[in-house]
């Protein structure tokens, strides 16, 4: 039997988990997603992540079908049908069925689904010795097009980027936004460390607000760590002491060159490394449970 995904309420098999060819999130890539952690029998964040599921969806005028509750039970009620307690959770809510054309006012019913499976980003070594990254020429949609705070279907942006990354020989890639900034990568946000202070571009700067990038924030803050949320440079990157990118499935995951600029000295900072310890003791210590018998 292969993975049970929950349809517009319904659980059904993945072989029977299907939409219409009508359906505004594949002609348009209209509709938002969210994807989320488990760890342990524990969901991470889970309240942020729909949160942001519902400000996205507001954003692009969607009504999801659901409460913020309802879905939230929803996504625990799929986990335990797969048995999952660590587990990958992708919500995709899409403008539904509609015609050929635009107008999302044609759809009237949108579509929702919940797929929770497990996830393997990056290999071991590269959090032990650390990624490699490059800057590609794709730049970051500025906000006054798709917002990049909205998480829509609509990820050709950071699909090219990917693409002109792998051409260049790296996993990751990183994006400039149009005045040149560094905005993010493709699919996770990055900070860099100069002199102990922790600096992350900001929202202006044409990024997603990340959940694990605000986690981050919060434990470097509680051990005392300065952090600046701030406009910077490629040159910023290439002399900062160490560089780190954070993510719902890369976790926190060490830089150690970026356009053939060593880092630091090459190694994972002390500083990522200690953030790495302590957002691994936070992600097995917090989250909603997934079972009851977690609840105490």
């Amino acid at each position: 039997m292969g993975l049970r995904i929950l349809l517009n309420g319904k659980l059904v098999d993945e072989k029977d988990a299907k939409i219409s060819v009508f359906d505004h999130g594949l002609l348009y890539g209209d509709g938002v997603f969210e994807g989320i952690r488990a760890y342990n029998g524990r969901v991470f964040r889970l309240k942020e992540h729909i949160q942001r599921l519902y400000d996205s969806a507001n954003a692009i005028m969607l009504k999801i079908p659901v409460s913020q509750e309802k879905m939230i039970s929803e996504i625990l009620r799929t986990l335990r049908a797969n048995s999952l307690k660590d587990a990958y959770i992708r919500v995709v809510v899409t403008r539904g069925v509609g015609d050929l054309g635009l107008d999302p006012v044609k759809c009237p019913k949108p579509t929702y689904f919940i797929i929770a499976d497990k996830i393997i980003l990056y290999p071991k070594e590269f959090y032990e010795k650390g990624l490699k990254i490059a800057t590609v020429s794709v730049r970051r949609n500025i906000p006054e097009a798709i917002n990049p705070r909205i998480k829509s279907l609509n990820y050709l942006n950071n699909i090219l980027a990917k693409i002109e990354g792998r051409q260049r020989g790296v996993v990751e890639a990183l994006m400039l936004n149009r005045d040149g900034y560094v905005a993010e990568c493709t699919g996770d946000n990055i900070f860099i460390v100069k002199n102990e202070v922790i600096i992350t571009p900001p929202f202006s700067a044409g990024v997603l607000e990340g959940i694990t990038q605000n986690a981050v924030i919060e434990i470097a803050k509680k051990f005392g760590f300065k952090v600046k949320r701030e406009l910077f440079t490629r040159y910023c990157v290439f002399t900062a002491d160490e560089c780190f990118l954070t993510g719902t499935a890369a976790e926190i995951i060490p830089v150690v060159e970026v356009d053939g600029r060593q880092i630091g000295d090459g190694k994972p900072g002390k500083i990522t490394k200690k953030l790495i310890n302590e957002f691994r003791k936070l992600t097995k210590r917090g989250g909603t449970p997934i079972y009851k018998k977690l609840a105490s």
